[in-house]
């Protein structure tokens, strides 16, 4: 079959797309430890490449965009 794609994830980000969480750190203004901390918690999507975290400038993004103030959401149009 050409170009199969049988296994592989279609949400994974390419290889170019990829940052070290230092470099997303200087993006979104928070600390590459909070990063770190996001990814293993799940609330930010990125990879342990073998001692090297990765994230993507798309994922910091839409992180940010998130309200992530603590307590209950309202919905402000009732």
């Amino acid at each position: 079959m050409p170009d199969s794609k049988k296994g592989r994830d279609l949400d994974q980000p390419k290889l170019d797309d990829l940052i070290s969480l230092e470099e997303a750190a200087k993006l979104s203004g928070l600390t590459a430890d909070h990063l770190r901390r996001l990814v293993r918690e799940g609330d930010l999507w990125g990879k342990k490449i073998g001692r090297n975290w990765v994230t993507t400038e798309q994922a910091v993004k839409e992180y940010l965009a998130r309200d992530r103030r603590p307590g209950p959401k309202t919905n402000k149009e009732a």
